[in-house]
Order: C-alpha cells, then sequence, then structure tokens
C-alpha cells in the first residue's frame, strides 16, 4: 500500500460573511442542502439514476430496484445517506477548504458539497474525467484535482475507519457474528482477493510486469473481512500475476500473525482437552496455517471433511460479499481503468476501501448486508489450488 500524506501545514481561510461561508463550506441546514441538492441534481440528469447489475446464468441483467430497496435519488445518486454525506464532508471539510478554493467553468466557486460530491462521483461512477466534469460544468483538470484532495484528506481523516480490532469486546463480538453464520468458532476475519483491471498500452514499459495469469493487466487487492461485511485489513499495489498465498506472505498481517502479534488472544476450548485458536478463514488459493484455515481439496472427502468445507464456504462467503459491493458501490474499481498512474492507484483503493466502511460504520441499521449475494467480484478469476508447506508446523494444502 502507498505511504499516506497528511500532516502538511495548512493555510487558515480568510473570514467572510456568513452567507458566504455558508455557501462556501457547503451548508448543512434543512433548506441549504436542499436548495444544494436541487442545483446539482439539475446538472447532472441522466447520471442520476444508478443501474445495478448482476450476473445470472452468466448474462449481465438488469437487477429489480427492489433488491437495493426504495432509495431516494440523492442515495441512488451516492450509495450513501445525508447523514453519511454529511459525516464524510466534515472529515474533509479542513483539508478541502483550507487552500485555494475550486470553481466551475462558468466561474463560480465549489462549495464543500460540490467537491465532496464530484470526488465521490468521480470514484463511484468509473466515468472519464472529462465526461464527469461535462455534467458538473467543471474542467476536468478541476475533477482530477478536486478528487486528489479529497483522496488525500480521506487518507489523514478516515483512515480509523479502517483498522483492525482494538478491544477484546469488538473482537468477541466479531467471533459470535461469524459463529451464528455456520456455527465456527473462535474466527477473526475471512481473507480473500480481488483484481482490479487496467488498460495499459504497449509503449508502456511496465506493461508485462502487469500481466496476470488471464492475459490482464491487474492490481491485486486483498482483503480480511467481518461479518458486516467491513475491511479490517488490506494489502494492494501488487501485480496481479502474484498468487494469493504470495501477497498475504508480503503484508504485514502475516508477518504479524506468524509473531504472534496478531490471532494471540485465548483459545476457545471445543472439548475438555482440545483448544481452538484465534484465525481467519481463506479460500483454497491460501496456505493451511495455525491461524489461517482453508478447506480440504481432493476428489474423496468423507462426509465430517465435507460438512467442514460447506460450512468454512458460507462463513468465508462474506469476503466474496464485501468486495463485490465494493466494486459495485465504487465502479472506478469495477472496469478496465485507462492508463492509471500505478503508483498512485493503491492509494485510491485504499480510500475506496476507507469509504466503504465508513457507509457500513454510518448505516449499520440499515438494509446494506441485503446487497445482492449474486454479484460476481473477481469476473474471469478464480482461487487457484495452493500447494504451499508450512514446514515449520508440518501442514500442507492438500493438492
Amino acid at each position: 500500500m502507498a505511504p499516506l500524506r497528511g500532516g502538511r501545514k495548512k493555510r487558515r481561510v480568510e473570514n467572510q460573511d456568513e452567507d458566504s461561508k455558508s455557501l462556501a463550506s457547503g451548508s448543512s441546514s434543512q433548506e441549504g442542502f436542499a436548495e444544494w441538492w436541487d442545483v446539482l441534481s439539475k446538472k447532472i440528469k441522466g447520471n442520476v439514476v444508478r443501474v445495478c447489475k448482476c450476473r445470472s446464468d452468466f448474462v449481465l441483467v438488469d437487477c429489480n430496484p427492489s433488491m437495493m430497496g426504495t432509495l431516494d435519488p440523492f442515495k441512488s445518486t451516492f450509495a450513501m445517506s445525508r447523514k453519511t454525506f454529511d459525516y464524510i464532508c466534515s472529515l474533509v471539510k479542513e483539508h478541502m477548504m483550507s487552500k485555494t478554493h475550486f470553481a466551475f467553468i462558468n466561474g463560480n466557486p465549489m462549495s464543500l458539497n460540490d467537491q465532496v460530491a464530484l470526488a465521490l462521483t468521480r470514484l463511484s461512477s468509473g466515468n472519464s474525467l472529462i465526461t464527469i466534469g461535462e455534467s458538473f460544468g467543471a474542467h476536468h483538470s478541476t475533477v482530477s484535482q478536486a478528487t486528489w484532495r479529497f483522496v488525500e484528506a480521506i487518507e489523514d481523516k478516515g483512515l480509523r475507519h479502517l483498522s483492525w480490532p482494538s478491544t477484546e469486546e469488538e473482537l468477541s463480538e466479531i467471533k459470535c457474528e461469524f459463529e451464528k453464520i455456520r456455527g465456527l468458532p473462535n474466527c477473526c476475519g475471512a481473507i480473500a482477493t480481488t483484481h482490479i483491471t487496467m488498460l495499459l498500452t504497449s509503449s508502456d514499459p511496465e506493461a508485462d510486469s502487469w500481466l496476470d495469469s488471464r492475459g490482464k493487466h491487474s492490481m491485486i487487492l486483498q482483503a480480511v473481512v467481518d461479518p458486516d461485511l467491513k475491511f479490517r485489513s488490506i494489502i494492494t499495489g501488487w501485480p496481479g500475476k502474484m498468487n494469493a498465498s504470495s501477497v498475504l506472505q508480503s503484508s504485514s498481517l502475516f508477518k504479524q500473525c506468524q509473531r504472534g502479534e496478531k490471532l494471540n488472544g485465548p483459545k476457545m476450548f471445543v472439548s475438555e482437552d482440545t483448544g481452538l485458536r484465534e484465525y481467519i478463514v481463506g479460500d483454497t488459493g491460501y496456505p493451511l496455517l495455525p491461524w489461517l484455515l482453508t478447506p480440504y481439496q481432493g476428489n474423496r472427502i468423507n462426509d465430517t471433511k465435507a460438512d467442514f468445507n460447506e460450512r468454512l464456504l458460507a462463513t468465508h462467503f462474506v469476503a466474496y460479499k464485501a468486495l463485490a459491493r465494493l466494486k459495485e458501490v465504487w465502479k472506478m474499481m469495477k472496469g478496465d481503468l485507462w492508463r492509471p498512474d500505478k503508483h498512485r492507484l493503491p492509494r485510491l483503493i485504499t480510500v475506496c476501501c476507507i469509504l466503504h466502511n465508513i457507509i457500513i460504520d454510518m448505516e449499520k441499521d440499515e438494509d446494506l448486508l441485503e446487497f445482492p449475494s449474486d454479484l460476481v467480484h473477481d469476473a474471469r478469476y478464480g482461487p487457484e489450488i495452493c500447494e504451499a508447506v508450512d514446514r515449520q508446523n508440518g501442514l500442507r494444502c492438500e493438492g
């Protein structure tokens, strides 16, 4: 993951009269917000309604809108409530409003709400800078600059929403919710990878190094997910040709777990003399480790092993579901990115993961977990069979 930037010295904004100050900051008053949204929605009409797609018999078809619940136009546009939008504005306000303000093509200054809406649209639509600029009435360079200022602000102020459980109480709740899925006790997370595909030209000297096993240029995102579909640990920036096991071993999570610094809580005794340590679950692309459980493999497994596999995969499904939701909401990550800056792309991916978590934190009591379960987060890719050996502990993935 690219290093996060923050802590820069910020210039104080000169005082303004109350009316212009309210406009520039994106007033959250009911009347002011309604007026702002009315103006913006007219500007971007035609782009307001988001279309949900699902996979059915390998053909993409339009979903029934009821799958997403009854969304108002604002939530349909930004995939979040006004409450969450206001919270995100409060996080980024100091960083985004302490510098020279951006303006529309007609010369009118952009409010904080305008800038946040612009950046969110860039990340969530997957549209080009020019297309978004035309819909907002802004130059494409303004779209780019406002988006990167927003990314810097979220990196600086929002990273606390993407963190490993910090208290025993929080971790105990996660274990309890995982056990409710299919009865696996003491489980602390589900790990999976997804590919963010890119369109690179043959003139790019680094293009071949990003070719993956499917002949596409891609970058890997690996995430550990909790039962609420929140990302608890991520690593990104590696080429898509790397397998899940290699990406895992390059992560700080792997090193911390190997040193006993994570997943080191008390054992849960499933019988009088058998204790089960804390662990996460993965698919067949991962090695079997003392703190990482994977399915039994082979054509001939007994009923006990088959039952275990069914329980493990049902528990692990939350990771696929979270990644599918991430890509469906933040569509910048779903299509083929046109010649992205590969050094900056990990920062965009990280910010999308943070925003994903913020929405869950702010709207946990709503129907987020009812997001369509048949969405495919990594079309054309599947878990490879891991043949790695844990020599220290005498464990091996069966192949």
